[in-house]
């Protein structure tokens, strides 16, 4: 991915003590609507190999890191008679066909493009954190406004993938190096899935969960969002001083201390 990008020349919404610092995103059904990309690719992956992969066997691994996916799809595909196919083929395979997909039409999620444009106008650095490798996260950042994001953790740059909180560990650490006196409780790291949630909530970061493709457990240390559409930097600034200051914000959000347990499923 390309090396950070320098700061738009704008009023930043950061200059206000406690509020708002950074944004961290997920991608895949966070910010575009790809899971229906990739539940058609493994369904032609585990066809072409004799198999039937359903809807639900798709629903199981929605979030995770693509090599535990790729296990999955690996096991039911032996289970039911077919060959040994390596896990780097199917990633391979999976990804280069939402990346065709893609590139015919970006399916973007509601409000998502609309929110980072906001962030963007508003001084705020955004960044990518998503376990899509890097040809498919390049492909949906060519898409954007150049600056939109400031850099990606893709899947194909960590170790433990989602659930697991190095990813965005990954991400606050790196903006560490753009934003002075990071503080994770003021960066809103957001999500759709099971696995995305935990690992940024883990991370510390402040959560905003918005539920698509797989229903999300009740809420403990991260607030729930029905949809992005009409929300603003405003809206996520108010949540981080709610959060920062002890109060709840909006439901499910806690404080900055409590994020760091992790989360309550």
């Amino acid at each position: 991915m390309p090396a950070t990008t320098p700061a738009p020349a704008h009023t930043s919404i950061r200059s206000a003590d406690g509020g708002l610092q950074a944004v961290l995103w997920d991608m895949d059904g966070t910010i575009v609507d790809t899971e229906p990309y990739w539940i058609a690719a493994e369904k032609e992956l585990v066809a072409a190999h004799g198999g039937v992969w359903t809807d639900e066997d798709a629903m199981s691994v929605v979030g995770n890191a693509l090599d535990v996916s790729a296990a999955v799809l690996q096991e039911s595909i032996i289970r039911q008679g077919g060959p040994v196919v390596e896990p780097r083929t199917i990633i391979d395979t999976l990804s280069s066909r939402v990346i065709e997909q893609v590139r015919t039409q970006v399916p973007w999620r509601p409000g998502a493009r609309e929110l980072l444009e906001d962030l963007n106008a508003a001084g705020v650095p955004c960044a990518l954190v998503t376990m899509s490798e890097g040809p498919l996260a390049a492909t949906i950042l060519s898409a954007l406004p150049e600056g939109t994001m400031r850099f990606a953790v893709t899947g194909d740059l960590v170790s433990r993938g989602k659930p697991d909180p190095e990813p965005y560990l990954v991400g606050l650490e790196r903006l560490r190096g753009i934003v002075p006196g990071l503080d994770p409780a003021r960066v809103v790291a957001i999500e759709d899935s099971v696995p995305g949630v935990a690992s940024a909530a883990a991370s510390g970061a402040t959560t905003i969960a918005v539920p698509h493709v797989v229903p999300l457990p009740a809420p403990r240390n991260w607030t729930v969002w029905d949809t992005l559409e009409g929300r603003t930097a405003a809206d996520l600034d108010a949540l981080v001083r709610a959060v920062v200051a002890g109060g709840s914000g909006e439901a499910g959000a806690v404080s900055a201390g409590a994020a760091a347990d992790g989360p309550g499923e």
